[in-house]
């Protein structure tokens, strides 16, 4: 999911390597195409790579590692939708507002 974000990034111009960075450009940037609960999704989706890549002791819940397996496929394509959808004008407001211009 992460890198489905990371991709409409790419196209915009950004180049966001840090997962909650992405996130955070997802909420000030992106908040006219992602939901809240796909926005928390995405953060969810984070604390559970964080926790299973990084620490020995702390365990993905069953339930929510289902919920991000089944909201997967869903999410890359509304990704692919809004890559889609995004117009010139709408790139150039957010590379002005990211440069501040």
């Amino acid at each position: 999911m992460y890198f489905s974000v990371y991709a409409i990034l790419m196209k915009i111009g950004i180049k966001c390597e840090i997962h909650s960075c992405t996130i955070e450009v997802m909420k000030r940037l992106l908040n006219k195409f992602f939901s809240f609960e796909e926005i928390s999704l995405l953060q969810t989706s984070l604390t559970a790579r964080i926790d299973s890549q990084y620490y020995t002791d702390r365990f993905v819940k069953e339930e929510q590692r289902r919920k991000m397996v089944e909201s997967a496929s869903a999410f890359h394509l509304k990704c692919r939708d809004v890559s889609i959808k995004l117009t010139s004008s709408e790139i150039n407001n957010i590379r002005k507002y990211i440069s501040g211009t």
